[in-house]
């Protein structure tokens, strides 16, 4: 009898055989798509808020707009991640917006009242409640629109994969350096902005999971340094406020055409803030590290 022939192994098909599912089903493609999409949805919203020229029309249109994101965000979240939306979560909303709003206030007036005891601040007359109303107005949207971007997508999406610290860098980077683009902005602010106000943003919601604490931090300190104090806001264009005031002195104190958001004063201020939060964050476990990647991850993500 003539021996049984030995079965000759399958083979593996060719990688390039194996369909990969479609981009828009790839954890990098969702990514993608929110980044792009929000950050298109912010210069939109930005720029409306922007042209906003009357208090009536700011009071009215920028919360709107600012609700019309969050919606937007929502669905996005839903649609595309498919997960509930933990950080819009409505019980607390009220609570932690406000206490980021009077936190905000709190900050820009120890920061402002540290700049005029060293001489970097005067009030040398009063503006307008109108001028001051249409910039309240504005802001709701600008600090809607912004925290969605860099908090909600950017921040959220890279401490997922590298983790706490890597996300906080990077959004706060970013936050710093998109900011390149207002008519009176410097590298120098950009990145003491980065600093005292991205850092401090990304660790109010690292401590809560939250993004209410930080639209509120970021509202309360536009409305205080710009429609109060009458500063410039991050190198905008200068707009009427309740008070007129000049802000004398070397640019590490005042902030020069960046306003006090470039000035070391505030950088030190808010940097305070940025080290409790962070505190409160570690103590509730709420720091988070790296993910090693697996095989199907990398698969997946390919």
């Amino acid at each position: 009898m003539r021996p049984a022939p030995t079965p000759t192994p399958l083979s593996k098909p060719p990688t390039s055989s194996i369909q990969q599912p479609p981009f828009w089903s790839r954890p990098s493609g969702r990514a993608s798509t929110m980044v792009v999409a929000f950050a298109a949805l912010m210069i939109i919203t930005n720029s409306a808020a922007s042209a906003l020229g009357s208090p009536a029309a700011a009071l009215l249109i920028g919360p709107v707009l600012g609700v019309l994101v969050l919606w937007l965000y929502s669905v996005a979240v839903r649609r595309i991640e498919q997960r509930p939306v933990i950080e819009l979560a409505r019980p607390t909303a009220a609570k932690r917006l406000l206490l980021g709003t009077l936190g905000g206030l709190t900050l820009a007036c120890v920061s402002i009242g540290l700049i005029a005891a060293f001489g970097g601040y005067q009030i040398i007359g009063w503006g307008t409640l109108a001028g001051a109303l249409t910039i309240v107005g504005m802001m709701f949207a600008v600090a809607v629109a912004e925290e969605v971007l860099f908090r909600g997508v950017i921040f959220r999406l890279v401490q997922q994969r590298w983790g706490t610290w890597m996300a906080l860098a990077a959004s706060a980077l970013l936050f710093g350096l998109v900011h390149l683009v207002n008519p009176g902005a410097t590298l120098w602010g950009a990145l003491t902005l980065a600093v005292e106000a991205g850092l401090m943003l990304g660790a109010a919601y690292v401590a809560t999971g939250s993004l209410w604490l930080p639209i509120g931090l970021h509202l309360g300190w536009n409305i205080t340094t710009v429609a109060i104090f009458g500063t410039i806001g991050s190198g905008g264009d200068a707009r009427e406020a309740l008070v007129e005031a000049v802000t004398p002195g070397p640019v590490w104190l005042t902030g020069g055409s960046f306003g006090p958001e470039a000035s070391l004063i505030s950088v030190a201020v808010c940097s305070i803030a940025t080290v409790l939060l962070l505190i409160s964050a570690h103590r509730n476990g709420r720091i988070t590290r790296p993910q090693k990647p697996t095989s199907t991850s990398r698969t997946a993500a390919a």
